[in-house]
């Protein structure tokens, strides 16, 4: 079964849209993901730098 049933009777510009509309749902999902696993990298860098900053004054 199809994931869309009407795939062949869109017009060449639906299909663009739909093809654009999924690569771009795939890269902000990789994004997110790759983001969401640095997050504790980026905090714990940023403390250190507060710290470091309030240590050699």
């Amino acid at each position: 079964m199809p994931l869309l049933p009407r795939w062949r009777f869109m017009t060449d510009e639906a299909k663009a849209l739909t093809k654009r509309t999924a690569v771009s749902a795939a890269v902000i999902l990789v994004v997110l993901l790759v983001f969401r696993a640095l997050v504790p990298w980026a905090l714990l860098g940023l403390a250190v730098w507060w710290i470091w900053k309030t240590v050699s004054k």
